[in-house]
């Protein structure tokens, strides 16, 4: 698909593009933190709940098997859009938060013991750092933090002589939701082999802007959630190696994971089930397959050359406001643009932003031992999807000039 000529009956899938804020059009330019819903997700949603409620994988009546087949339909969807070796490998979560929770419990209490290393580094989202300390705190493991460039990249050199034999997993983002920066994974895990370790990939900001193959990639885990990829909220997905996830124990218990239940002993389901503890958020789920359709019909490599225009675009134009300085400039980067105006708080400016219809995230966005390195306690982003427009960008520089004046 052309997006060049196809835009504006794009941007009429979304109905939230029509929207006024503040009596200005809406500019929406916060997609990292989470991207608008197109209407074929919101019709399945209803489609749903209208017609086809019935819980899965429970029953032989009529609508439990429809729903059942939407909802492993979605599965193989998920398979096929990472290119994963089996549809089993996807497990369904909460989200990347949850996703990251249960690598980090199943694989520690299986494979850490007092003295492991867990690598990951300074750009990861809390999310890929908390579970972590969590984790070494119960086992007596140790995290260790991989520096980066001045300009946001991955210090690769360090990385090398941070892995050791005692490195047991690796854990890191695709694409930084903070600095756009996206990082050599395969090169990365490809490393992280060789050093006997496991390599874990935290694909939220990438899935949905480019091409992803686990099997390429040769990660032994990946996870995303679907509402940044034009999904519903609370899903999320999991992809683990198969043998992995056969020696890791389960993460919740409950129904659906059980293969026996007794009061002396019970035995667990196999995969995926295993790890699919209780009722699904079934209707998400089947409507996440829409999502993926439409991201596909669209093609991944339009998307990502569409949002390489626009972020080249709004950061030159961006470099010419005085007092502008930008928090991140990898040379290869997604459509993510951080930013501090000095001597103004990016609270005040976002405030003032928003006041114009202009819809962009401020605040440390759960990356503050990467601020701090930055030596700020606060940014301003602008992250971006193919649904977005040069002229919109034009509105946002305004906005920024507009608000510098009032501010300085």
């Amino acid at each position: 698909m052309n997006l060049d000529t196809q835009i504006e009956n794009i941007r009429a899938d979304f109905p939230q593009l029509s929207l006024k804020i503040n009596n200005h059009p809406l500019v929406y330019l916060d997609n990292a933190a989470t991207t608008l819903k197109p209407k074929t997700v919101i019709d399945a949603i209803t489609h749903y709940y209208s017609f086809e409620v019935a819980n899965v994988h429970r029953g032989i009546h009529t609508l439990s098997e429809v729903g059942t087949r939407h909802f492993e339909e979605t599965r193989i969807a998920v398979q096929n859009l990472i290119n994963a070796k089996e549809a089993h490998e996807v497990i369904y979560t909460k989200g990347t938060t949850d996703s990251v929770n249960l690598i980090a419990q199943c694989f520690g209490k299986r494979f850490l013991k007092a003295g492991d290393e867990i690598l990951l580094s300074l750009m990861e989202h809390h999310s890929n750092i908390v579970p972590w300390q969590m984790i070494a705190e119960e086992t007596g493991a140790k995290i260790v933090v991989t520096p980066i460039h001045a300009n946001g990249e991955i210090n690769l050199d360090e990385y090398k002589k941070l892995l050791n034999a005692k490195t047991k997993i690796v854990s890191v983002a695709h694409v930084s939701n903070t600095l756009g920066t996206v990082n050599p994974i395969k090169e990365m895990a490809k490393l992280a082999h060789a050093a006997g370790a496991k390599f874990s990939v935290d694909a939220a900001q990438s899935i949905a802007h480019m091409k992803v193959d686990v099997q390429d990639i040769d990660c032994d885990f990946l996870f995303f959630s679907a509402h940044k990829m034009y999904g519903p909220d609370g899903i999320g997905f999991l992809y683990g190696k198969e043998e992995l996830l056969n020696a890791m124990p389960p993460f919740q218990g409950g129904g659906a994971m059980i293969s026996e239940v007794t009061f002396e002993k019970t035995t667990y389901n196999i995969l995926p089930n295993k790890f699919e503890a209780g009722t699904p958020p079934i209707a998400g789920v089947i409507a996440f397959k829409k999502a993926i359709e439409y991201i596909l019909s669209i093609g991944l490599d339009e998307i990502a050359k569409r949002e390489h225009e626009i972020l080249e675009y709004a950061t030159t134009e961006l470099k010419k406001i005085e007092g502008i300085r930008l928090i991140g400039e990898a040379r290869n980067k997604a459509g993510v643009l951080s930013f501090v105006l000095e001597g103004a708080h990016p609270h005040d400016l976002g405030t003032l932003l928003d006041k114009q219809g202009v819809a962009i995230r401020t605040g440390h966005h759960c990356t503050q031992p990467l601020l701090k390195h930055y030596q700020c306690s606060a940014a301003a982003r602008a992250s971006f999807a193919f649904y977005n427009t040069k002229e919109e960008v034009d509105t946002f520089i305004a906005a920024v000039k507009k608000a510098r004046e009032f501010l300085l």
